[in-house]
Formats: C-alpha cells, structure tokens, sequence
C-alpha cells in the first residue's frame, strides 16, 4: 500500500506549498535554524556516548575531620 509513498513530485509540491506559505526571505532563515539545530543534537548525542562509555568517576571531595 505505501510501496511508493514518496516519489519526487510530492518533494516539488510540498517545496512549492512550503514556498508560498513562508515566502522567498523567510525559507533560507528557517533552513539555517534547522541546521544549528542539527548540529547541536549531533554534538550532544555524541556527548552523551562518550560520557556513557567513559567509567564513573570517584568522588575527588576531601574528607571532612
């Protein structure tokens, strides 16, 4: 049934639907937010790995006399 869901003419209509909604200024402003988006989930997933695979530290608070 969704064999064929999306094929290239749905990408040009929704591009062109997106186009008349936004308009022309507005589109390159919105792709550039989505992309620092991008970037900073990518860094925190990666951060998120190293810290998991990393074993835990012990507690470096001195002792209390």
């Amino acid at each position: 049934m969704l064999r064929n869901a999306m094929q290239p003419w749905h990408l040009i209509v929704l591009l062109v639907v997106c186009l008349l909604v936004f308009g022309s200024k507005k589109l390159p402003e919105m792709a550039r937010g989505l992309g620092k988006s991008m970037r900073i989930l990518k860094a925190e997933t990666r951060a998120l790995r190293t810290e998991e695979e990393q074993p835990p530290r012990p507690d470096r608070h001195p002792e209390a006399p």
